[in-house]
């Protein structure tokens, strides 16, 4: 009697074990499914901004819009548009259109909110893009607050894309060898202005 159950206990145990065994194959291979089965997803890359957001003083962003003679019939791209203050501004005073464009999602949806507070919507938009791939053929002035070498990268799309006539300007930084048409100082910050000429020089394209 004794053996015999000894011999029951003994088949019992070998049945709990092979469970068990069969429980944690049964485990690693759902992992194993579920990581084959799971799609490689590419990470999204984040685009960093090439220039730091430092906003444009009010009284800088009147005497850019000034200096450009900013007027009723002009279309204005700001490049680098940050909280929308340039294009926003243009509209209110000088029944301007135009469009901002920033590569960070934050200071669109910022300039987004500011135009709607401003109630310009209809003649001002907000871009999410880099400046670089913007088609900027429709502008008749450019204003610019970026850094030097950008500024010298952009500067060939510009006498490229824009028409001759249209006036660029530019809070702190210059184009280097491309002279500005005049140069203001306003609270203590510099602005330049160029205007795309006819034929453009073959040391400036």
């Amino acid at each position: 009697m004794n053996l015999q159950r000894i011999v029951l206990l003994l088949i019992a145990s070998v049945s709990v074990a092979s469970l068990g065994v069969a429980g944690c194959s049964s485990v690693r291979d759902f992992e194993a499914d579920a990581q084959t089965s799971t799609p490689t997803t590419t990470p999204v890359q984040q685009v960093q901004p090439d220039v730091p957001y430092v906003p444009t003083p009010q009284p800088v962003v009147d005497a850019m819009l000034k200096l450009a003679k900013v007027n009723s019939n002009d279309f204005i791209y700001d490049l680098g548009s940050g909280d929308g203050r340039i294009p926003i501004t243009a509209a209110q005073k000088y029944g301007a259109r135009g469009v901002g464009i920033d590569i960070d999602p934050q200071r669109v949806q910022e300039a987004k909110q500011n135009l709607q507070s401003a109630k310009v919507g209809d003649r001002v938009e907000f871009r999410q893009q880099d400046l670089f791939q913007t088609d900027l053929s429709k502008a008749s002035v450019v204003t610019l607050y970026l850094l030097p070498d950008i500024n010298l990268k952009l500067r060939p799309k510009l006498l490229q894309e824009l028409k001759p006539g249209t006036r660029i300007v530019s809070h702190a930084f210059d184009m280097g060898d491309w002279k500005p048409q005049q140069v203001q100082e306003v609270d203590g910050k510099t602005i330049y202005l160029w205007v795309v000429p006819e034929n453009v020089p073959a040391n400036l394209r």
